[in-house]
C-alpha cells in the first residue's frame, strides 16, 4: 500500500531566527527507522533510536493511557511488547514532517482470539538529534 507523504519545510524560519535544525528528510529518516524496527521486532534496534530522556505516550489504558519517560523503562517497554505482540505490524497511511516533529496515521494489524484485527491511530513524533525524543500516541474509539 503506498504512503501518502507531505514535507513541510520550515527552513526559511529557521534561518530568520538564526537556529539550525533538523531537515523534514532527517525526520523522516529516523522515523522510517524506528518504524522498520518496531515491525521486525528488533528491540536492540529501537532502543538504539531513543535519546535518553525520551517520553512514550502509550495508548493503554483508555482513556489517556500511560506515560513512560526514558529510554531505559521505553525500551523495557517494547522488549515486553514485542513478546506479548508477536505477529502485530504497524502499517503507515501517511507521514506528514515539519522540521523535528513528525505524525504518522497508521493502521496496526495483528491476530486477537485466532482472527485478523487491526485498530487505526496516529502517532506524533519529536525527534531530536537523531534519536526520538517524543512519540505520544492515539488511536479510534
Amino acid at each position: 500500500m503506498p504512503v501518502a507523504v507531505i514535507a513541510v519545510l520550515l527552513a526559511g524560519g529557521l534561518a530568520m531566527s538564526g537556529q539550525s535544525g533538523p531537515t523534514a528528510a532527517s525526520t523522516r529518516e529516523v522515523v522510517d527507522r524506528f518504524n522498520e524496527a518496531v515491525n521486525r521486532h528488533d528491540a536492540a534496534a529501537v532502543a538504539a533510536l531513543l535519546a535518553d530522556d525520551t517520553v512514550f505516550e502509550n495508548t493503554n489504558p483508555a482513556p489517556n493511557g500511560t506515560r513512560i519517560e526514558g529510554k531505559e523503562a521505553v525500551a523495557a517497554f517494547w522488549k515486553k511488547w514485542f513478546v506479548t505482540n508477536a505477529d502485530a505490524t504497524f502499517d503507515a497511511e501517511e507521514i506528514v514532517v515539519a522540521g523535528d516533529r513528525c505524525t504518522v496515521r497508521w493502521v496496526y494489524r495483528k491476530t486477537r482470539d485466532g482472527k485478523p484485527w487491526h485498530l487505526r491511530g496516529v502517532d506524533v513524533y519529536t525527534i531530536r538529534g537523531g534519536k526520538v525524543a517524543a512519540k505520544l500516541s492515539y488511536v479510534k474509539g
